[in-house]
């Protein structure tokens, strides 16, 4: 597969010198962006996946009549954390 380039960037010089001076041992400020750039796509669409989620499960509700407090869902959350701790520890 072909590489691509993405296009050049101009940005203020506190901003270039603020990335640089978080790069880690051997880093290029190439790699960075790039990292940098796959974390905010993943974000994204880690985001959309959730809204549209929270969406669907809104429309559902209405449509069933079906809706949980916030306590019982925070105490189901509880539990499947005290669980994934659990299994951790074995």
């Amino acid at each position: 597969m072909k590489s691509a380039s993405i296009p050049p960037l101009r940005v203020d010089p506190a901003l270039r010198a603020a990335a640089e001076s978080v790069l880690r041992e051997g880093e290029t400020l190439s790699a960075f962006v790039e990292s940098s750039l796959r974390a905010q796509i993943e974000h994204r669409r880690t985001k959309s996946e959730f809204i549209t989620r929270g969406l669907a499960a809104r429309e559902d509700a209405k449509k069933t009549g079906m809706y949980h407090s916030a306590d019982d869902v925070l105490g189901m959350l509880k539990g499947k954390l005290e669980a994934a701790k659990a299994s951790k520890h074995k």
